[in-house]
């Protein structure tokens, strides 16, 4: 069996600084990193104000062109110091990166694709990394199957919500005028279920007492719809949580943030010494 050869040193110190977010090194990087792309998103929302644009167009130019360079150079050395370089390119971060760096080189040839930039506001969910949030993806992932578990229950009190709106804007629509804003059955529907969700913009109000009536009967059941969902969802959280933890006490996993050199995974445990994705050497 053929061994794999080592990384050079330089990669190595390259990964450690620009994946680990447990090393001083890379915290520090990070949070540079964080500085740049809040003040990348605050140059595009100051492009967007015409009077400001034309007083520093060139200023703002300027700076946007410094962040971008920076991030080419950012995206170019977290694929270079990785053994599997596509396993990063088509990764989420991977993606969301590239699509941060490109939109002012795509303005030479597509007019108006800068705005694109403020794509890299996106770029700030790597907080996640900085403050060990990474445990709480686990969590994330039980409630993904919680709602998962949940989506028939969810499905059935959704159609019957649509069937109740169906009825009660038909019944609004036959009580109220035109001039009241019910001038068609959509319309009327429409405004259920606005009324039921508790949104309410005040665009179509009923006249009438009876019409008043019902409105009133609609903005109490929505407040008792609103509860319906999240009571499912928590019932199969719980479910999922007992079946997944049985009868043995919570067992507290801590994860760190340490990146795995060949495919990229994070979230692994502390004191690991192999990639729980790809079984490579940390």
């Amino acid at each position: 069996m053929k061994e794999k050869t080592k990384m050079p040193y330089w990669k190595d110190k390259i990964h450690e600084v620009i994946y680990e977010a447990d090393t001083p090194a890379g915290k520090w990087f990070d949070l540079i990193l964080f500085a740049v792309i809040i003040v990348s998103v605050i140059l595009v929302m100051l492009e967007s104000v015409k009077e400001f644009d034309a007083k520093y167009h060139q200023t703002l130019l300027t700076l946007e062109w410094v962040i971008t360079i920076f991030f080419t150079i950012e995206y170019i050395a977290r694929i270079i110091c990785i053994r599997k370089p596509w396993k990063y390119i088509l990764s989420f971060y991977g993606i969301i990166d590239f699509l941060s760096t490109i939109p002012l080189y795509l303005s030479y040839l597509i007019a108006g694709s800068q705005v694109f930039l403020a794509v890299r506001a996106f770029r700030l969910i790597r907080i996640f990394r900085i403050l060990k949030l990474v445990q709480f993806i686990g969590e994330a992932s039980q409630l993904k199957q919680a709602l998962k578990a949940s989506r028939t229950k969810i499905a059935v009190f959704i159609y019957v919500v649509l069937i109740l709106s169906v009825i009660m804007g038909t019944i609004m629509y036959l009580i109220e005028s035109d001039e009241a804003g019910f001038t068609s059955i959509p319309r009327s529907i429409y405004w259920t279920i606005v009324t039921l969700t508790t949104v309410g913009y005040g665009d179509i109000a009923p006249q009438t007492n009876i019409g008043q009536f019902i409105a009133t009967v609609i903005m109490i059941l929505g407040y008792g719809i609103i509860a319906v969902p999240t009571g499912i969802v928590t019932v199969e959280f719980s479910k999922y949580n007992k079946k997944k933890q049985g009868d043995d006490p919570e067992i507290l996993v801590h994860l760190n943030t340490q990146s795995c050199p060949s495919c990229s995974a994070e979230g692994h445990r502390d004191g690991a010494r192999h990639c729980f994705n790809c079984g490579e050497k940390l």
